[in-house]
């Protein structure tokens, strides 16, 4: 039985305010670059990915700065080439980053349109709904500030607990904080090895969240394209 339903936070709850495929939209325009810009969000997706991937390979900071360079600019050729630039050189790639840096200076978190909803018919069904983040920053003040805080029992972000996703540690300090068994609960994310995996190997049951349709070779756990589907696999 599910007593408890535990979410990633960035690109699953949550997006980056103004949006970043606005930012970057311009900051390619000003560089001259031309973009199917509906197709940004997912190149961002794909970007985030590959970054989340390697983070989990060999943790950023600890990298020499020009590895680090060498991997931004890899995020950015990932992003805009699925929005149709291809063979952008790392000179550019690394000024369109500074560019979207530069704007994002104060960026903040806004939801995606279909979490409060959803939030609100679990809730209402008595489960135990959650966060767990990688996030290196305090969530309960953003949740308030969105309006997420009365549908949430619990937050536990890296910078809480020491230990990031994948590894075991921050998935069994959110059941302890819930009172629940891995088996009573799902966890909702939208990278595969980060998320799925990751929350698997304690025992929990993943759902992974697919909005753009970019993994359909996923088929060791369910895959959903929005949260309003999450009622179809409790």
């Amino acid at each position: 039985m599910t007593k408890a339903v535990l979410f990633d936070w960035y690109n699953t709850l949550s997006h980056y305010y103004p949006p970043r495929e606005q930012l970057q939209a311009n900051a390619c325009r000003e560089m001259g670059i031309r973009l199917a810009e509906d197709r940004l969000p997912a190149g961002l997706l794909l970007a985030d990915h590959y970054y989340i991937t390697e983070n989990a390979r060999y943790p950023m900071k600890e990298r020499p700065l020009e590895e680090q360079m060498n991997i931004y600019a890899q995020m950015q050729r990932i992003a805009l080439r699925e929005a149709g630039a291809t063979d952008v050189p790392d000179q550019v790639a690394l000024g369109i980053l500074q560019k979207v840096g530069q704007a994002f200076s104060n960026r903040d978190f806004a939801l995606f349109d279909d979490v409060l909803p959803a939030f609100d018919w679990l809730k209402r069904r008595g489960l135990i709904l959650g966060i767990i983040s990688n996030i290196d920053r305090e969530l309960a003040t953003v949740c308030q500030q969105l309006g997420l805080a009365p549908y949430i029992d619990l937050t536990i972000t890296s910078l809480e607990v020491g230990t990031e996703k994948p590894h075991p540690g921050i998935f069994l300090a959110a059941l302890e904080r819930a009172g629940v068994e891995a088996s009573q609960a799902i966890y909702v994310g939208d990278h595969y090895d980060t998320d799925i995996v990751g929350s698997q190997k304690v025992g929990m049951r993943g759902i992974l969240l697919d909005r753009y349709d970019l993994f359909p070779q996923v088929t060791a756990c369910p895959r959903v394209k929005s949260l309003g589907a999450l009622s179809n696999h409790l």
